[in-house]
């Protein structure tokens, strides 16, 4: 089977790896790609949000399978153009995938199903926001309704800065604040068929202790020794099907990843945020625990087949990734700065490119916000932890920094 990959961050490298250790898998492809994932893949200068260019690309290459990996494809309408050209694709509509494209919608989606959330209102004006922001209290949360690519969202104790993120978004969600742990949990869905994968923790923040702005996410870990053993069970009851029976009640059935942000309150889990696709950077570490190969079990979502697929397996241990980001990141990274000391990193560590090109002498240089993501995999988070950290030791980057508290005391 020939795979196309749609993408080019760290998410999509963690993808091509683990499609191309999957004996199914006889080509892996994809558009665009960057630096690292064309050692593992065949790439193409393709628009990834553009569906006619996506589908006359699967179509060329005779792909069995096309993987959809961020969501502004989704959004535009990339799944279902590839659909409509009867290629297997796993990936959510454009309407499902308002799920992620729309916090409001989302909220609306959840209060009809049931499903445990925050409080919420949506603002269209500033004295909307101001009554809003009375009404929950701080912490404030204010989310922007569209994509943002993880950066829209702004928890803060001042109220100035919560009215201002308000005002120059447009449409907000302001929620109440949801106090305890956060986890992500990916569900697998073929539409009526839902299976977890591993829970993982990320660290959205840029800077050590959880302080400055939002990022994308700086790190993550699997497995979650603290959370509770049957978390997986609670959110598939009392979240991801309920969601999946509301989206189909409104004709939109869901093929894909539905990716739960989750606050484990004391009355038990509580969804922070809805994605419709695998999460980064958690996807680099659940990928690497990952035992069941990859594209059959995507394909079996994509072709409704999840049902009689089996269960999903894992390798045991644990694994950490921190992320290397540019200087300046997460506002406007600097670009073109020389990546040196990606080889020879010790055993039980590796690196996937998410934002890297490749220069006309060879170099590799940074172009993107979040640069790298340095895995390190052992018996358990610690020893996963410490060798991340010392790959990422032997790596150089002039301006890049990283959060030196990635999976710390777990």
């Amino acid at each position: 089977m020939r795979v196309l990959v749609i993408g080019s961050g760290g998410r999509e490298h963690a993808l091509c790896r683990a499609l191309a250790l999957d004996p199914q898998v006889s080509q892996v492809h994809c558009a665009p790609g960057n630096a690292g994932i064309a050692e593992v893949a065949t790439t193409h200068p393709v628009a990834a949000t553009d569906p006619e260019q996506v589908t006359e690309l699967a179509r060329r290459l005779g792909a069995g399978l096309v993987v959809i990996g961020p969501e502004a494809p989704l959004v535009a309408g990339v799944a279902d153009a590839v659909r409509a050209a009867g290629i297997p694709c796993f990936g959510p509509s454009a309407q499902a995938a308002r799920i992620e494209g729309s916090k409001s919608f989302a909220k609306e989606v959840m209060a009809a199903a049931g499903v445990p959330t925050a409080r919420s209102r949506t603002c269209t004006t500033e004295d909307e926001a101001a009554a809003a922001l009375d009404e929950f209290g701080e912490p404030y949360v204010v989310k922007a309704d569209g994509l943002a690519a993880g950066k829209g969202v702004v928890v803060t104790r001042d109220r100035e800065a919560a009215l201002a993120h308000a005002r120059a978004c447009g449409q907000v969600v302001i929620e109440e604040y949801l106090d305890g742990p956060e986890a992500s949990l990916f569900a697998l869905c073929d539409g009526t068929t839902a299976v977890p994968l591993q829970a993982a923790q990320d660290f959205k923040r840029a800077y050590d202790g959880d302080q400055g702005p939002n990022t994308g996410g700086m790190g993550a870990y699997t497995p979650l020794p603290w959370a509770p053993k049957d978390l997986a069970d609670q959110v598939m009851d009392r979240i991801v099907r309920p969601t999946l029976a509301e989206l189909g009640r409104r004709g939109l059935p869901y093929v894909g990843v539905l990716y739960a942000g989750l606050c484990l309150t004391a009355d038990g889990p509580k969804v922070i945020e809805f994605n419709a696709r695998f999460g980064d950077p958690e996807t680099q570490v659940v990928l690497d625990r990952l035992e069941t190969p990859l594209g059959g079990l995507l394909l079996a979502c994509a072709e409704g087949r999840l049902a009689d697929f089996g269960p999903v397996r894992y390798r045991d241990g644990a694994a950490v990734t921190v992320v290397l980001a540019a200087e300046n990141y997460p506002g406007d990274p600097v670009k073109g700065d020389v990546i040196e000391g990606l080889d020879g990193l010790p055993e039980h560590t590796y690196v996937l490119h998410a934002g890297t090109a490749r220069r006309d002498d060879g170099a590799i240089v940074s172009a993107g916000g979040r640069v790298l993501n340095v895995v390190g995999t052992g018996a358990d988070v610690a020893e996963a932890r410490a060798r991340a950290y010392a790959a990422l030791g032997r790596i150089r980057m002039r301006g890049g920094h990283h959060r030196t508290d990635i999976a710390a005391g777990v």
